[in-house]
């Protein structure tokens, strides 16, 4: 089992910066992949960017060039760095641990950027 437990977001304006941290414990040696996700209320939860284990990224269009992922695998830690926020960013962004097995989820963490 995987316990992710996510920190930061808030509300910032547009064009501001925000930081979310996932922090997994557990059998954290079974996962592959971490990354979030995020869910704007009446939409779908879409995949907003990706790390491997070994430092591979992966991101929405929508966000390239504005949020960077990175991991600090001796922490078992995952950040996602926001900067130049746009209100349609706005949503609950959640946590995400892939292993060979299953994904686990973290709790969400509410980021609102104002116009």
């Amino acid at each position: 089992q995987v316990q992710l437990v996510e920190s930061g977001g808030g509300l910032v304006q547009a064009g501001g910066s925000l930081r979310v941290s996932c922090a997994a414990s557990g059998s954290v040696w079974n996962i592959a992949v971490m990354g979030w996700y995020r869910q704007a209320p009446g939409k779908q939860r879409e995949l907003v960017a990706t790390i491997t284990r070994g430092g591979t990224t992966n991101y929405a269009d929508s966000v390239k060039d504005r949020f960077t992922i990175s991991r600090d695998n001796a922490k078992n830690t995952a950040f996602l760095q926001m900067t130049s926020l746009k209100p349609e960013d706005t949503a609950v962004y959640y946590c995400y641990a892939q292993t060979q097995v299953r994904a686990y989820w973290g709790q969400g963490a509410q980021v609102t950027v104002s116009s």
